[in-house]
């Protein structure tokens, strides 16, 4: 790992995007809080998908960061982008699921006799 950080900023545009070296891991750890990577010219542009709201954007943000600290990366987030305190985040909420659905036992299908 080198001493310049990993940027987590709003870029010009309004997209939430990362700037700076990243490693497999620290890029794994990305993919996980949502960001997507996509090839350029000049290497990767790693972003998380547009249009999906600033809250749910700077949830995210705020997650990979703390994630990123937590693995002992030194991480720069934009202070726009946080969402709570440094170090108090959780993971960004899924889709809710009832009770019936979790529980319920898969159907098989296509079965022969």
């Amino acid at each position: 790992m080198t001493s310049t950080p990993i940027r987590i900023l709003r870029g010009p545009g309004g997209e939430v995007e990362v700037e700076g070296p990243y490693d497999a891991f620290a890029a794994s750890v990305l993919a996980r809080a949502g960001f997507e990577t996509y090839p350029t010219l000049r290497g990767q542009w790693v972003r998380l998908p547009f249009d999906l709201g600033r809250t749910w954007e700077n949830d995210r943000a705020t997650w990979a960061a703390d994630m990123l600290t937590a693995a002992c990366y030194n991480v720069d987030l934009d202070p726009d982008l946080r969402s709570s305190p440094p170090g108090t985040s959780t993971p960004p909420s899924a889709p809710h699921r009832t009770k019936a659905a979790m529980t319920a036992q898969p159907t098989r299908r296509g079965s022969r006799r």
